[in-house]
């Protein structure tokens, strides 16, 4: 997109077309107008629209442009804080309401997929949460007891198991998530907005809010025109412009990169994650690994690949890859790419009315295929008084800053690379 090949990569290579849409012309007027046409934006459209409401996406470039477009693919259950610390952070109420809604939102993103015969490259194999040394299986077999004492089928492996179904030995065991998957994350976004376009939302795209009016309606001018709506979503998250600068002081953002091989012959396949999980780890500068459908593998980490970081993390790729999987030394990446997670402070989501009608979920803090998915279709049943919003499962977050943003922004690219430039994996 916009002639940059780093910035969705094999998706972009991969993904059926985008549906056909247009930039914003003329003054349109609707019950509902979303800004951002990701999981979120996509998701509450769909829902809104299949409702019999007026709804109008406006996106700044493309769908899935922001991290719906770029991420690693993994649909995840639940967040990176542990299940029992949800209730202690957001209270008992929304703290299980919460954790309730993100353990089953995988299903609500596979229910989808199957409903609408979104083409994404579905696998409903599970996640497996890799652990580094004794450290990282002490995490893993807290995670597992407490999500099990929730009822969900989560199972840890001992280091054997594990091996087997990773295809390495260099971790000491592995949680298996079986609610979990992966998507080819671009394809999903295009598919949600087929299928919202198909039940009446109308989407623009190339159509970046420029000025906002408050009132009853609102008033969102783009380049060429203008939408009314009553009710407005900003679906934004990290990517948020400068017309809504505070749900972007709010976030720290984080790179993350991918990159892909080349398609690797049957035999090698055949010996990692031969039944097809994704996978990531423990270390506190994580990495991720996963399929594609046609036998390439994606493989990821902190950073950004631009400047001395671009060479800094390709070549720890090189090595990484290989010191987990000797068997792939010499294969290269024909694909890279990266964007960028929205961070809280306490690495949950939040929920914002940041003015009169105008509604937001952001910080996904690199879970945003699920929760994304789920929270779009709540902010619809909230507009469309299904749910009050005593019932959410967050409750509203002022809208501040987040301390020391900048600093911190430049810290996780410039220490990602020190971190890349002296590892190879362990």
């Amino acid at each position: 997109m916009k002639n940059d090949p780093r910035t969705h990569g094999l998706w972009e290579l991969s993904a059926p077309p985008a549906p056909l849409t247009s930039r914003l012309a003329g003054d349109l007027s609707a019950e509902v107008v979303i800004v951002g046409a990701g999981f979120t934006g996509l998701s509450a459209a769909l829902h809104l629209a299949e409702a019999g409401r007026d709804v109008i996406v406006l996106e700044g470039e493309e769908i899935g442009f922001g991290g719906s477009g770029r991420n690693v693919g993994l649909v995840n259950a639940g967040m990176w804080v542990m299940p029992d610390e949800l209730p202690a952070a957001l209270g008992e109420t929304h703290g299980e309401r919460l954790l309730t809604m993100l353990g089953n939102a995988p299903r609500a993103v596979f229910d989808l997929v199957e409903k609408h015969g979104i083409e994404c490259e579905v696998e409903r194999r599970g996640t497996l949460h890799c652990a580094v040394g004794e450290k990282g299986l002490a995490e893993l077999r807290d995670r597992a007891r407490q999500w099990q004492a929730r009822g969900a089928p989560v199972r840890l492996l001992e280091a054997g198991e594990a091996a087997a179904k990773i295809g390495t030995n260099a971790y000491s065991g592995a949680l298996l998530d079986e609610r979990a998957g992966t998507v080819q994350p671009l394809a999903y976004a295009r598919g949600l907005a087929t299928a919202a376009i198909a039940a009446g939302a109308r989407v623009f795209t190339g159509s970046p809010v420029v000025s906002a009016e408050e009132g009853d309606p609102w008033g969102l001018r783009t380049a060429a025109g203008s939408a009314r709506g009553r009710q407005v979503v900003l679906a934004t998250n990290a990517y948020t412009s400068h017309v809504w600068s505070g749900i972007r002081q709010a976030l720290v953002r984080l790179p993350y990169f991918n990159m892909a091989t080349t398609p690797l012959p049957e035999a090698l396949r055949r010996s990692i994650l031969p039944e097809r999980q994704g996978a990531s780890d423990t270390e506190e500068v994580l990495s991720s690994f996963r399929f594609d459908r046609a036998g390439r593998l994606v493989f990821g980490s902190v950073g950004a690949l631009r400047g001395t970081g671009t060479g800094i993390h390709r070549n720890w790729g090189r090595r990484a890859m290989t010191r987990l999987f000797p068997q792939l030394k010499g294969i290269g990446f024909e694909q890279e790419w990266y964007g960028q997670i929205g961070m809280t402070e306490n690495s949950l989501p939040r929920f914002h009315k940041p003015a009169l009608n105008v509604l937001s979920f952001s910080g996904y803090n690199g879970r945003g295929i699920a929760p994304g998915t789920v929270f779009g279709r709540t902010l619809a049943e909230l507009i469309l008084g299904k749910i009050a919003e005593e019932d959410l499962p967050l409750p509203v977050t002022s809208v501040t800053p987040a301390p020391n943003r900048m600093a911190r922004e430049a810290w996780y690219e410039i220490g990602s690379q020190l971190y890349h430039a002296t590892r190879a994996r362990f």
